[in-house]
């Protein structure tokens, strides 16, 4: 199958074409809500001819599809996709999102810089009330969840715009993995902010081990 090379340098969330032109392949994806394909890495777009023997749901007329793909250099590492497990640290935390920097796509570290978004409410899906807690939507405050800082694991929903993907921790095993405590310790002549590692106590809670200060976090369910 020969291949039709395109020198068109690409950014993740940049449109590709539609899901009834073109078949999302390597370092694209199709977004179901609004039936287009998007690039999830920075790169060089190519196009791929069918194959003479390929099935493909949406012939019309006796033609196929395309497949279109991004390729970058081999220095880059991993980059999340929808349907991905991410490690992020929490950089900012407003009334309604909180904002994270992705370190990890599944158990690699990521070369380059991916920002992430949680949202209590995403006007882009209809069918997800909100990506924080799965339960008690109306009582979620962000900053009772997260602090920048905090180090979180959480599922892609979609890459956004300006290369911000949309993540979610409405699962019980997703949330704050890793918090340092605010907690001050004051000796007789100083004071000492300590920044110990905290230890979940509850799904809504994390204990300073020095200090016995609970801090409140949506905190990740611990893997059995």
């Amino acid at each position: 199958m020969e291949e039709e090379k395109e020198a068109v340098m690409v950014t993740p969330g940049e449109v590709l074409g539609r899901t009834s032109d073109v078949k999302a392949g390597r370092g694209a994806y199709a977004a179901l809500h609004n039936d287009t394909v998007y690039a999830s890495l920075t790169g060089f777009r190519r196009t791929l001819p069918p194959a003479p023997d390929s099935s493909d749901q949406y012939i019309i007329c006796n033609l196929q599809r395309p497949t279109i793909e991004v390729t970058g250099h081999k220095a880059h590492g991993p980059v999340p996709q929808p349907g991905s497990v991410v490690i992020a640290r929490v950089t900012k935390v407003m009334a309604r999102t909180a904002s994270a920097d992705i370190m990890c796509v599944g158990s690699k570290s990521v070369r380059e810089k991916f920002s992430g978004i949680i949202s209590i409410y995403d006007s882009y899906f209809d069918d997800r009330q909100q990506d924080v807690r799965a339960t008690e939507i109306d009582k979620v405050e962000m900053h009772l969840c997260f602090h920048p800082g905090d180090i979180v694991r959480a599922h892609v929903l979609s890459l956004g715009d300006a290369r911000a993907y949309f993540l979610s921790t409405a699962k019980n095993e997703l949330g704050v993995v890793s918090a340092e405590s605010i907690a001050v310790c004051a000796s007789m002549l100083y004071i000492l902010c300590l920044g110990a590692t905290m230890v979940p106590v509850s799904w809504t809670e994390m204990q300073c081990p020095l200090t016995g200060q609970i801090e409140q976090r949506k905190v990740a369910k611990a893997a059995s």
